[in-house]
């Protein structure tokens, strides 16, 4: 087990702090953006594929009409 003297001796984390807490930092931003992401992507993807669906159900009545 690891102990420090103070809290700023933990922030400081043995004169690493400033990449410690910058990893951990960056890792939590990623997971928080990482779910808004996938889900505005899967959106745009389920809206493109409806537009395609449409988009050949029109052509198919072209052409069975002619």
């Amino acid at each position: 087990m690891i102990y420090w003297k103070s809290f700023s001796d933990f922030l400081a984390m043995g004169g690493y702090g400033f990449y410690v807490w910058g990893s951990f930092g960056v890792t939590a931003l990623i997971m928080l953006i990482e779910p808004i992401v996938a889900i505005r992507n899967q959106k745009t993807l389920i809206a493109r594929l409806k537009r395609q669906l449409r988009a050949e159900a029109r052509a198919d009545q072209r052409n069975t009409a002619v």
